[in-house]
């Protein structure tokens, strides 16, 4: 694991403790802040939000709403204050009042740049801190590609999560209807299938290029009519990304609502895949624990004591373990750059009846 890689680990088990953290927090009233800047985004500029909203909040009738309001939006001004320019991948700030006795002020402001990056623009005030964006970066286990095209145009993307990340986009020239009649017209429709099979090239080299470059689990594929088919069927994706291609799906749209789309349209593949992945991972473990036995540890007593040796390499965990051993759990093998696998009841009956949790070493214990 490179040193990028580990970061990412440290960042991803700070990331998991402030959510947990944060999503035990309530509120008497609407008053926690919540903030998130996007990568590029000036901090200045939501510095003067801020201060705007702090100006609104003082017409707040009731007194103690208004006080923890302003408190908290002050605070977090004087925080925001302490960074020259925003993070590479963003800033998520929270702050709020944390006094337990009603009527006291102890304002707490976290802070945290995540280890991917931020999208959205947000300021939101409530009764608890909203961390959905924070909670789908945790969720990420999978990440898998996604092309919708038609003749008009076509888009490259990632799913990664819940969330989807477009990287090209492609407009075409090819024309639409068009009225010519006699000898005319077929060599009009010739030209226009040159000219479309010329953006089926350039979809499949761009989307070949994109793919070979970034590791996916998969490849989803959707777009309205027949040219998703074309693309698919004809020579122009390469036959590693081919191999990819978990579906392909009508959609009734190209841009992001395609993409939306397809990605909704595809649930029932994406679950499968993941039953899948889960299936893999334990089937794995059981042969290790067949053929090398040295090399894993299973039964909550020997697990804690790989982890709490750096030893684990992948982590299993049973869905019906306890949450906040799995937590636990979690965090040292995350933190040590390891990888971890929830195991679902559907698949998991083998690994419950050995004590719920098991893992594959790096290297044989004494």
């Amino acid at each position: 694991m490179d040193q990028s890689d580990k970061n990412k680990q440290k960042l991803k088990f700070k990331l998991r403790k402030l959510v947990r953290d944060l999503g035990r927090r309530r509120a008497r009233h609407t008053e926690l802040i919540s903030v998130y800047i996007p990568q590029g985004y000036e901090a200045q500029l939501i510095i003067n939000q801020l201060s705007t909203e702090a100006g609104t909040a003082r017409n707040i009738k009731s007194a103690g709403t208004r006080k923890n309001v302003t408190g908290a939006l002050e605070k977090m001004i004087q925080h925001l204050r302490l960074y020259k320019r925003t993070p590479e991948n963003g800033l998520a700030l929270f702050c709020g009042n944390v006094a337990e006795r009603e009527g006291q002020q102890e304002f707490q402001v976290w802070s945290i740049e995540p280890p991917e990056p931020i999208k959205v623009k947000l300021y939101k005030c409530d009764q608890q801190f909203f961390i959905e964006p924070l909670q789908e970066q945790l969720d990420v286990k999978s990440v898998y590609g996604l092309i919708v095209m038609d003749r008009r145009e076509a888009n490259i993307a990632l799913l990664k999560g819940r969330q989807i990340e477009s990287l090209v986009h492609m407009d075409s020239m090819v024309p639409g209807k068009f009225k010519v009649g006699g000898q005319s017209a077929g060599r009009m429709a010739r030209v226009i299938e040159g000219m479309a099979n010329d953006f089926y090239k350039k979809v499949g080299a761009a989307a070949n290029k994109t793919f070979a470059e970034m590791k996916v689990d998969g490849i989803l594929v959707g777009g309205p009519g027949p040219t998703k088919e074309d693309l698919v069927t004809g020579e122009f994706l390469s036959t590693d990304i081919k191999k990819k291609i978990l579906a392909v799906k009508a959609v009734g749209y190209t841009g992001d609502f395609g993409l939306k789309e397809l990605v909704e349209r595809s649930a029932d593949i994406l679950e499968k895949e993941q039953g899948t992945k889960e299936k893999k991972a334990l089937d794995n473990f059981l042969m290790f624990l067949g053929s090398r036995r040295n090399m894993v540890a299973y039964g909550e007593d020997a697990v804690r004591r790989a982890a709490d040796m750096n030893a684990i390499a992948v982590l299993l965990i049973h869905e019906d373990f306890p949450e906040e051993k799995t937590e636990e759990l979690m965090d040292k093998v995350e933190l040590a750059g390891g990888e971890v696998h929830i195991i679902s009841k559907d698949v998991g009956e083998q690994l419950k009846g050995i004590g719920m949790v098991g893992a594959i070493l790096r290297y044989a214990l004494a």
